[in-house]
């Protein structure tokens, strides 16, 4: 019996000039992490954008149909997502490769919980203590996964500072019918052991520009801003900094607290918090409506920050097409895209 050969096509990547292959029909970055190549990569789902880079020769095609983290005229331009992709011939590729020269690897490792403590009704921030013998390092932003008796996963953003680095702080929003934060929430206990892996995710700042900055939290993202901004704090950055917190109403700005503070004691921060659908006991006289439309209504040069957003598809979504259509080039903005979906 006569077997048709499997096609497969070659990668290259400038600058790095790393080469890899892939086989027909393999999404490009499956191939490249089997074969050890370091591609920034997130949601794996097309949602986030961590992986975009442009191809600048070759022919590749979405199974599903173009994501909407990439628009038409950025599609035209070259301008690609790997995750959901396949070649269609040889490749050239773009990629901002993830510095393997750091001393940041993926571990899986036992920890305890430390603390639960209660920042809102459907938020819990838990931290982990490692292991004495075992230390997790990170960049600020990026995040690890919970692994479960069934091998399924959860991901959470670390929250603190990656030179506290004897805990880990998690903020956990409670998802409907979620198994694991309807178990977070009900009946985990202090003193609990659980196994963790990462990190994982390629959120953090680029050392490559002195831009000033937008931060963008929806939600819980604002873990990992939290993360970035505490470091950020700690180096003597002064950038200016516009720090904005997207939420539904007041009790979900669940640390206000805290960026109330750091606009206080730092003059380059200001902290501008967003309500969409602000509770009459609120008494809100801040800002109302979607956040990323705050941003555009007070940013009109916005070409020239770097913008980091980190929440739900939606936001990240809405916001990268109202920031393209104002100028601001796609390699100046990052997301993180938090999906609830599996709790």
């Amino acid at each position: 019996m006569d077997y048709e050969p499997i096609m497969s096509y070659q990668v290259t990547l400038k600058p790095s000039e790393h080469h890899f292959t892939v086989e027909e029909n393999e999404f490009i970055l499956d191939a490249a992490l089997r074969q050890g190549i370091a591609f920034p990569f997130q949601c794996k789902t097309g949602s986030c954008a961590t992986c975009l880079g442009k191809v600048t020769a070759g022919e590749i095609h979405y199974p599903d149909g173009l994501p909407l983290t990439v628009m038409e005229h950025e599609h035209e331009q070259g301008k690609a997502v790997f995750c959901v992709s396949v070649a269609k011939s040889d490749l050239e590729l773009e990629v901002n490769e993830i510095d393997s020269s750091s001393d940041v690897q993926v571990k899986t490792l036992p920890a305890r919980v430390n603390s639960l403590r209660r920042l809102a009704d459907d938020v819990m921030e838990m931290t982990l203590k490692l292991p004495a013998s075992e230390q997790l390092h990170f960049y600020a932003g990026q995040y690890i996964e919970f692994i479960m008796r069934d091998k399924s996963r959860r991901a959470f953003s670390i929250a603190n500072s990656p030179s506290n680095d004897e805990y880990l702080e998690l903020h956990l929003r409670q998802v409907p019918d979620g198994v694991f934060t309807n178990h977070v929430f009900n009946s985990m206990k202090e003193k609990a052991m659980v196994r963790i892996e990462g990190p994982f995710g390629s959120f953090y700042i680029r050392d490559t520009s002195n831009r000033p900055l937008i931060f963008i939290a929806g939600g819980t993202g604002f873990a990992p801003i939290k993360s970035i901004l505490e470091k950020l704090i700690e180096e003597g950055d002064t950038r200016p900094v516009k720090m904005y917190w997207g939420a539904r109403a007041k009790a979900d700005l669940y640390r206000n607290d805290l960026a109330v503070k750091w606009a206080f004691q730092y003059e380059h921060i200001e902290y501008i918090p967003v309500l969409s659908d602000a509770k009459l006991e609120d008494n809100w006289e801040g800002r109302v409506g979607f956040v990323h439309e705050a941003v555009a209504n007070d940013i009109s040069n916005i070409a020239e920050y770097d913008v980091y957003m980190a929440g739900p598809p939606v936001m990240i979504n809405a916001a990268k097409e109202t920031f393209s259509s104002q100028g601001l080039p796609i390699d100046q903005l990052f997301s993180d895209s938090f999906e609830y979906a599996n709790g």
